[in-house]
């Protein structure tokens, strides 16, 4: 096998986007934590763009809001083609994310409430209801086939339910204005982006550029920009033929390079850089960091598997495919990475005291830390365990 062929076998394989993402991860907070994280700091912060159109965002904000749309249009378009043709296609196997989503947002966040109701702190009680779906895929992708497919398209459905819930709870409870007319301006893409759809319009273009106004319209309505991708994704056509690539799955072969060894990579190296200060360790062992690790560590795989438990003895839902319940712990641990979205939420949350949120963004690290690794030890000791059992018979 020559150099090209081993390249080749590597930019394809899901694992090393998982090794890139986490040494993006080790190198960030290297930095932040060395004499040039102040500097990396400004690089983040500063401003880019033109004020024609109010264009102008720091670094950080074309990172998580510009790019990671991308991310969410290629998460979405799995999903879709899932829900038309795949393991998501018939309503019982579609009903267990949402349902899972739901009890591993409200668990998580009585968990924290219990901790800090009645504090300064309980304004908080939404930081980890979310998980972060970039890191989540990345740790489940790294156990290749150890695991289901079924549970890593569960993984990714249940995020993806998770993420626009945690926008929806952003845009009513920690939004401080709406912007009515910029929200309708975005329902008319979205309009125009399914009437293209509807009259079988097949080339990307029809999609990319009422998408690319569907971003601007929904980052200038004060709802988080990246249910965009998701929303443009779901208008993609598809078709069920076997014989020929649809226009959903060949824009989805283009766009699983650049996200998984480029948007990916920088959105680990902006969001990671986490500075350690005097006290941090100690915010640990306060009701505010109980809440936050437990919320996510317990409240997630407890909510998400509770609910899935109750909706599956009622025969409303099923199981993912040739999956088990102890890998849907697995799945319901890296479900407790929480991250960019709870640390956002955090923000938010906290904007007027910067010493709470460093509190809570240390915080949401240990938890996503502890979560990411009981969720891969676990996911990986099954999955070895069944392949000992397969090749013994």
């Amino acid at each position: 096998m020559n150099i090209t062929s081993y390249f080749k076998k590597f930019l394809h394989s899901s694992e090393s986007s998982g090794i890139i993402l986490i040494l993006c991860v080790v190198i960030s907070l290297l930095i932040a934590n060395s004499s040039f994280g102040e500097t990396y700091q400004n690089v983040l912060d500063q401003k880019i763009g033109i004020d024609l159109f109010h264009l102008k965002f720091p670094l950080s904000i074309w990172i998580n809001d510009g790019l990671m749309a991308i991310f969410f249009l290629l998460v979405g378009l799995e999903i879709k083609r899932e829900i038309v043709e795949g393991e998501l296609s018939s309503f019982k196997s579609a009903s267990l994310p949402i349902v899972a989503a739901l009890g591993g947002m409200i668990v998580p966040a009585l968990i924290y409430f219990l901790f800090n109701h009645g504090t300064h702190y309980a304004k908080g009680w939404a930081i980890p209801m979310a998980t972060d779906i970039a890191f989540s895929l990345a740790i489940i992708s790294m156990l290749g086939k150890r695991v289901p497919l079924s549970i890593k398209i569960f993984l990714a459905a249940l995020a993806i339910v998770d993420d626009l819930g945690a926008i929806l709870v952003i845009a009513v409870f920690y939004t401080d204005q709406i912007h009515w007319d910029y929200l309708g301006w975005s329902a008319l893409m979205v309009a125009i982006l399914f009437a293209f759809n509807f009259f079988n319009f097949k080339k990307h273009i029809f999609y990319i550029i009422p998408g690319i106004f569907l971003w601007y319209y929904m980052h200038h309505s004060g709802i988080h920009a990246t249910i965009a991708g998701v929303l443009l994704a779901f208008t993609i056509p598809t078709n069920i033929s076997k014989t020929e690539s649809s226009p959903l799955e060949k824009l989805e072969r283009k766009l699983h390079l650049p996200v998984n060894f480029l948007i990916m990579p920088v959105f680990a190296l902006a969001n990671t850089n986490i500075t350690f200060k005097d006290g941090m360790v100690d915010g640990l062992f306060s009701n505010f960091g109980f809440g936050i690790i437990l919320g996510l560590f317990l409240g997630k795989i407890i909510g998400i598997n509770l609910f899935s438990w109750i909706f599956i003895k009622l025969k409303i839902s099923s199981l993912p495919d040739k999956s088990s319940w102890i890998q849907m712990m697995g799945a319901g641990l890296l479900a407790g990475i929480g991250f960019t979205m709870s640390i956002f939420i955090a923000l938010l949350s906290f904007r007027d005291h910067p010493e709470i949120q460093d509190e809570a963004k240390f915080a949401i690290l240990v938890a996503s830390m502890i979560s990411g690794f009981s969720g891969y030890s676990l996911l990986r000791y099954v999955g070895k365990k069944k392949a000992k059992i397969y090749h013994e018979k």
